[in-house]
């Protein structure tokens, strides 16, 4: 080889030389970019499993919560049936208390006012797969022969007007030995809702209220009851 062929070789070489560095470094960098990829990679994996755990933890306090909230839910549940049962139970006892109040009062009033002899209260009756049950029931028979049922609230309500014409309605089928008697009513509470008294009244029922203590008729002079 010549000289010219020579140095043509070493520059030849030279620049193979210098393009496989800068490959190398070109190599070298996105080496060093594939790295920082992969860091990168790495911190958001960890981010997200550590995302996911908290996630997680906080799914698991939610759920917590939601069994806490359904527990208090049931305990509240079981509190207000048990109120509503109490009340149920205070508004029987007061009703009973009604009743035995009013019984000596009204027991004077059918024996002289209706001329009745015979007095039960608390009459229950069962007839025909039918169950009644009479706050009190009173009859006489002979020349008075009649039947008196008296319905007594604590607080007197507008259907209690209808629940006692019902209750005078069925007698005979309740109670056949009582069917060829007149009926009236008397509806006696301690309370009266506004206009009450009144409509009771106007639908031939005998009405009584207490005072001092005692049950009296509130039925105006002259009023004549209805006979069912």
């Amino acid at each position: 080889m010549s000289w010219e062929d020579i140095r043509a070789l070493v520059a030849s070489l030279a620049l193979q030389s210098q393009e496989t560095e800068r490959r190398m470094q070109e190599t070298d960098r996105r080496m060093q970019e594939t790295d920082r990829r992969l860091q990168e990679t790495d911190r958001l994996i960890r981010e997200l499993r550590e995302s996911g755990r908290e996630t997680d933890r906080r799914m698991q306090e939610t759920d917590r919560r939601m069994q806490e909230t359904d527990r208090r839910m049931r305990e509240t549940d079981r509190r207000l049936r048990e109120l509503s049962r109490q009340i149920a139970g205070l508004g029987d006892k007061f009703g009973y208390f009604a009743e035995g109040l009013a019984l000596p009062s009204l027991e004077r009033i059918l024996e002289t006012r209706f001329g009745i002899t015979n007095v039960s209260p608390r009459h229950r009756v069962r007839q025909g797969g039918r169950e009644q049950e009479y706050d009190v029931l009173a009859w006489a028979n002979g020349e008075v022969n009649m039947a008196v049922i008296v319905e007594v609230k604590s607080r007197v309500k507008r259907e209690a007007i209808a629940q006692l014409i019902e209750q005078l309605k069925a007698l005979p089928q309740m109670i056949p030995e009582l069917a060829g008697k007149a009926r009236v009513g008397i509806l006696a509470g301690i309370d009266w809702d506004p206009g009450v008294m009144q409509e009771a009244q106007a639908a031939g029922l005998y009405t009584a209220t207490i005072h001092d203590e005692v049950f009296e008729l509130t039925t105006p002079e002259g009023f004549t009851p209805r006979r069912w």
